[in-house]
């Protein structure tokens, strides 16, 4: 017999709360059960597996260890979830694979550690495989169900004390039951009343989470709980269409009614309630499954696949509706079964009404397509579905698929309106295919970016020139398929163009030369000119030089490989010469000077044009040719450039005169060989039968270029020369030929070469030779000198006789001993140099019996400035007039009195008295030389006077010529070389005096007016931008205005160039703006302001009421989702501050449809951020209290006696029970062992 035992709500109370006190102490169980409930020795410590020989000779292990062993399975598994079409949350089938949903999906994988693949079924369902271990799948699952599947809600009402067992022991029940379910489930707090739990999913969800949790809270409530087991197919009957039945039968019973979902394969319907309420509807449930197992019949017809969406409709509701018509169950085959078969269940005079229905709603829609070319799709689909837009607008029940890679369109839909979007589409692929035409050409994808261009400018010219559209695959396709399409003929020039421009890339080459940095600047040239030449020479190759920034030394060159191979060479010619003319020397010279060297627009350096290959031979041997014209022109240097760089500039620098002098020369000698050249080659192409006319000019060419050799002694050399080059230029003159002098550095200092044509030569040859014959013939000749004149012939340790000897072919003169009052002076040496040498003693002679001594009156603080620095300047007088100038000593500054005379006795003499208009001996400049030589010389001093002018200068201008920190002024001083005295700003004198010579206080007082009439067009300008325009703008838009960081207002000033001032903060306008500009520059900021305000004012302000809770996250780290959702749809968003009335007020402010718009979002945002607040703070709520509640329990729980065995080796045996304080028999990880001594020392293991 057996009994039942019935719960009662108060001993289910005390089940749950555990046992009461009292039972804990009665429930102890004898000491007899408690010793037989220990476990033995070897039950809780197995002994490791001994090897036994079995009698076939394998070893078998029986224990323990070995008898719980299972075989592994593999932790990897995979499932299949379907996403039908109308629960899809991403239904954009073109973006398929990409856009959001892709995103998602990574997503999904890098959160879980799920393997994702998606597919797209006939449907237009989502099919997910989800591959990895159980706990990564089901959290995958859970997350594709929320963020792939369109989420619904529903509440499920369990007794309050049910909640808790829903939740489970930390929460980990209902984590469970989320990722089994895939919801999200929401328990109301224990101090909410509220016995409802919120779930939000899928529709699938829904139905499985609610029978779960009332499963679970049927289990628990153990008053009346009763399980029907009755077939699947006739659950349709129990609950009714739409649910009514079993609502009706719960409202009627009071009993609640658990009919299992569709979807889950389970037969069992759970009722709860009172026992009578249970017992009533398991009657009702019966009977109907009673009845209807009797009567009903079913028959079954063949639907296509494809229309089973349509008979199930969305979310099941067309099933529901046939069976609220009928009373007939329409039973569907899974989607993924194969199986076409319906079957119709229900009263046999039903069944007739229910199959024309399932054939109405099965015919209802229709599936058809329209054939066209794959890459026609997006023109048919149009810019952002345009074009697709105004017929699904019209037609809205149509579905139109677009396969990637078909030929095809599919249309599904209503039957009349399939055909009319059919007819429409066919109507644009027929225009389309009669206008337009594409083309596919294969390029290396290396190339593609170089086909795009920078910023795509190289493909976008194509597109517009061509009217075509090009589609180049991006990079991670790694596909060299090019895709061009529109217009035919555009697409056939689009593709040659295309086609070209990879050809050239194929034969393109890219080299990396190494030039210093310091060398780019100098191959670029001013303004680019150097650099503009040789791409002009090489136009096919690009030339690529780095950022300055960067300090790297690679010039990049890119273009056909011949043209690069050349630039390479070209510019490596070009380095090589900078690198050799790169030695310099710096040489101190004083800035007024530097324009006297450069000359006027560059006269003293002057650059000849010279064909390079005629270079050599202008250079001559040695240099021996070039350096006699260098010294013939007054030392003038002359630069030729690197032997085969191929330029043909060479550079002169030196006196204007002489630049052009030597100028002359080479472009002479340049034109001679060019002629003669020209002349052998024209004659070479002549018929083998003019051989003679070849040898005549051949012979010329030879005598052109005749050269001869001579010796003479070296001291004979400047006699030969000439002073100035006198004598030499006389030979030159008559014969035409070049004679060429050795240099110190040659190791032959006798050997002169003579160059020219042979008759040229010769003649030269001759007089050279007759002139050094000569020279050999010594021969000693006397003269009288004055003997007051011999000191200055051999002062200075015989400086003028070592001239003389040098200047004359070594001649040697003697003057007689100091002393002997003899005037005969003896010369000894050639003839020539004898006879010119005793010439030129006596135009000495007798410019010093015609030297005289005048003075030159200047005043002392002159005398600086007539010197020149380092005397430059009156050294340059006494070479130009030859005469001797001397400067008075200083005038003593301290003045020292004269002695004091009685009358007019001064030591006993008589001194005449002062002449007061005498001049003081520190102003006179004595000069001596020849009269009228000092005459000039006197008026060259006189022309170094300084003089000073005054010049009318507005005083309020004055510190605007002196410039920042006296800049300004100094400039003009260094440019004009004058001295410029500016009053002191107390005298406010209008007066600006100008110091200097003569000649410079023209230009200094024209420079000076010059940058005066600047400054007052400065001065009128700022005037003019001085204009101040005040607008009046409401505060609250002075942030708008101003924008993030300034960016707007910033923005507003440069544009319109004026200075925009808001007020400050304790400024009593604080509505006023203030514009200071230009007239027309201001009025068009204050219009550009007001635009600004105009548009601030039609917006809006709205106040919501958002959790403050869920503001964080809104706001996002660093304010990176506010700042997204205020430029996704430009509103303004305003959260409270910290110790605000309202806490969760935020206002959203921006034009009235954006406002509404980003309201929507920011609700639907707290809605979601609230789930899991609540949720939280609900699995918080049921943790168990840390701290003194854990330590209250083991304080009740008494002392422990640790684990207890039966049948131990130490209570059987002599062994001793381990120590269990003993660090050596239980030691701790990471804890060091302390080994116990013995006698025999310590063990070894």
């Amino acid at each position: 017999m057996s009994s039942v035992a019935v719960l009662t709500q108060e001993s289910f109370n005390e089940h749950r709360s555990g046992l009461l006190p009292e039972q804990t102490a009665a429930a102890g169980p004898s000491a007899g059960e408690d010793e037989d409930a220990l476990p033995t020795y070897k039950e809780a410590f197995p002994p490791l597996p001994e090897k036994a020989a079995s009698p076939e000779g394998t070893q078998e292990t029986v224990n323990a260890w070995t008898s719980k062993i299972r075989p592994l399975k593999s932790s990897i598994i995979t499932q299949v979830f379907h996403v039908p079409l109308e629960e899809r949350k991403y239904k954009d089938i073109n973006q398929f694979g990409e856009g959001d949903q892709a995103k998602v999906c990574v997503d999904i994988m890098h959160k879980t550690g799920a393997h994702l693949e998606l597919s797209l079924a006939k449907d237009q369902g989502l099919s997910i495989m989800v591959s990895g271990k159980l706990d990564a799948v089901m959290k995958a699952r859970k997350e594709i169900v929320s963020r792939l599947q369109t989420q619904a809600s529903a509440t499920v009402g369990i007794p309050k004390e049910h909640h808790r067992f829903v939740i489970g022991k930390n929460g980990e029940k209902l984590q469970e039951l989320e990722l089994k379910t895939a919801t999200k489930i929401q328990i109301p707090r224990p101090d909410d009343p509220s016995n409802q739990i919120k779930i939000s999913g899928t529709k699938e969800g829904l139905e499985k989470a609610k029978h779960e949790i009332l499963l679970i809270s049927a289990e628990q409530d153990k008053r009346a709980v009763e399980r029907v087991n009755i077939d699947k197919v006739y659950h349709p009957f129990i609950t009714g269409a739409y649910n009514k039945l079993v609502g009706d039968m719960m409202q009627e019973t009071g009993a609640r009614i658990n009919v299992p979902p569709p979807s889950v394969n389970k037969s069992e319907i759970v009722i709860t309630g009172e026992k009578e309420q249970v017992a009533l509807a398991v009657a009702m449930i019966k009977k109907i499954y009673e009845d209807k197992k009797k009567n009903a019949t079913t028959i079954a017809v063949e639907v296509k696949k494809s229309q089973h969406k349509y008979v199930i409709g969305p979310k099941g509701n067309t099933l529901q509706e046939i069976l609220d018509k009928t009373g007939v169950s329409v039973e569907i085959p899974p989607s993924d079964s194969s199986s076409e078969t319906v079957i119709l269940r229900g009263e046999p005079d039903r069944l007739g009404q229910a199959l024309t229905e399932v054939y109405a709603k099965a015919n209802s829609y229709t599936v058809s397509s329209v054939s066209a070319s794959s890459w026609l799709h997006r023109f048919i689909i149009g810019k952002k579905g345009q074009n697709l837009a105004k017929i699904t607008q019209q037609m809205p029940k149509v579905h139109i698929e677009f396969t990637e890679g078909e030929d095809k369109i599919t249309l599904e839909g209503p039957t009349k309106d399939v055909q009319m979007v059919q007819s429409q589409i066919e109507a644009i692929v027929t225009d389309l295919v009669s206008r337009m035409d594409y083309a596919e050409i294969s390029v290396d994808p290396k190339f593609h970016r170089h086909l795009i261009g920078k910023g795509g400018v190289n493909i976008n010219r194509i597109k517009e020139l061509h009217k075509v559209t090009v589609r180049i695959p991006p990079d991670n396709e790694k596909s060299n398929l090019i895709r061009i399409e529109g217009d035919p003929q555009g697409v056939q020039e689009a593709k040659k163009e295309l086609l070209e421009l990879a050809s050239r890339m194929e034969n393109e080459r890219t080299k990396d030369l190494i030039i210093e940095q310091r060398f780019h600047r100098a191959i670029i040239g001013q303004k680019g000119e150097k650099i503009k030449e040789v791409r002009d020479k090489f136009p096919e190759v690009i030339i690529n030089f780095p950022d300055p920034a960067q300090k790297s030394d690679i010039v990049q060159l890119r273009g056909p490989r011949t043209e690069v191979e050349k630039c390479s060479k070209f510019m490596q010619k070009i380095v090589a010469e900078m690198v050799e003319n790169s030695y310099s020397v710096s040489v101190p010279i004083f800035k007024q000077f530097h324009r006297n060297i450069i000359g006027k627009g560059g006269s003293n350096i002057k650059k000849v044009s010279i064909p390079s290959k005629l270079h050599n031979s202008l250079i001559g041997s040695k240099g021996r040719l070039v350096r006699s014209i260098m010294e013939e022109c007054g030392g003038v240097h002359i630069h030729f450039p690197t032997e085969g760089s191929g330029i043909d500039k060479v550079t002169i620098r030196g006196p204007v005169e002489e630049v052009e002098k030597a100028k002359q020369q080479l472009l002479g000698l340049a034109e001679e060989k060019v002629w003669t050249k020209n002349c052998f080659c024209a004659q070479l192409v002549i018929h083998y039968h003019m051989l003679r006319t070849i040898k005549i000019i051949f012979f010329f060419q030879q005598t052109k270029s005749h050269t001869a050799e001579l010796r003479a002694k070296p001291e004979y050399h400047k006699f030969l020369i000439g002073k100035g080059g006198g004598n030499i230029r006389k030979v030159r003159d008559s014969t035409g030929a070049r004679i060429i002098f050795p240099t110190s550095d040659d190791k032959d200092q006798e050997l002169i070469t003579v160059v020219g044509t042979e008759e040229a030569v010769q003649e030269a040859q001759k007089e050279l030779e007759e002139l050094i014959k000569s020279l050999d013939n010594v021969v000693e000749d006397t003269m009288n000198v004055d003997p007051k004149h011999h000191r200055y012939f051999v002062a200075r340790r015989g400086q003028v006789l070592r001239d003389l000897a040098d200047e004359y072919g070594g001649v040697l003169v003697s003057f007689p001993r100091t002393g002997s009052q003899s005037e005969k002076v003896t010369l000894k040496g050639a003839k020539e140099c004898v006879e010119a040498a005793k010439k030129r003693m006596q135009e000495i002679v007798e410019d010093l019996d015609a030297q005289v001594t005048i003075e030159c009156v200047i005043p002392q603080k002159f005398h600086r400035s007539i010197m020149g620095p380092k005397g430059s300047r009156i050294q340059q007088i006494t070479r130009d007039h030859n005469v001797q100038i001397k400067f008075p000593e200083r005038e003593d500054p301290q003045g020292k009195e004269a002695p004091i005379q009685e009358n007019g006795e001064a030591n006993g003499e008589v001194k005449e008295p002062v002449d007061p208009n005498a001049p003081k001996k520190c102003d006179v400049i004595v000069l001596s030389g020849r009269k009228e030589r000092c005459d000039a010389a006197v008026e060259a001093l006189k022309a170094l006077v300084p003089v000073t002018i005054e010049v009318e200068v507005p005083f309020e201008l004055h510190r605007y010529i002196i410039g920042q920190k006296g800049s300004g002024i100094r400039k003009m001083m260094d440019e004009f070389e004058v001295n410029i005295q500016v009053p002191a700003p107390d005298q406010q004198s209008d007066k600006i005096s100008i110091t200097g010579l003569a000649h410079h206080l023209d230009r200094a007082k024209e420079g000076l007016l010059e940058r005066v009439k600047e400054l007052q067009a400065e001065q009128e300008d700022r005037a003019l931008r001085s204009f101040k325009l005040t607008i009046t703008v409401d505060p609250k838009y002075h942030p708008k205005i101003i924008g993030r960081k300034g960016a707007i207002i910033t923005n507003i000033r440069t544009e319109h160039d004026v200075n925009i001032q808001f007020p400050e903060k304790n400024d009593e306008n604080q509505d006023q703006i203030t514009i200071t500009g230009y007239e027309h520059k201001a009025i068009a900021a204050r219009d550009a302001i007001k635009a600004i305000v105009d548009e601030l004012e039609e917006m809006i302000s709205e106040d919501i009421t958002l959790d403050s809770r869920v503001h964080a996250r809104i706001i996002g780290a660093r304010g990176k989702g506010i700042r997204k959702i205020m430029d996704e749809f430009k509103v303004d968003l305003r959260f409270p501050q910290s110790g605000a009335a309202d806490p969760n007020l935020v206002t959203v402010t921006g034009r009235p449809e954006l406002v509404d718009e980003a309201i929507d979002h920011l609700l639907n945002l707290e809605e979601e951020y609230m789930a899991d607040v609540v949720e939280n703070e609900a699995k918080m709520a049921y943790m168990r209290p840390s701290g003194g509640s854990a330590a209250a329990m083991e304080e009740n729980r008494g002392p422990s006696k640790g684990f207890v065995v039966r049948e131990a080796p130490w209570t059987t045996g002599n062994e001793k029970a381990p120590d269990m304080t003993s660090s050596e028999d239980f030691p701790s990880f990471g804890a060091p062992v302390t080994t116990k001594t013995s006698p025999w020392g310590p063990k070894r293991f």
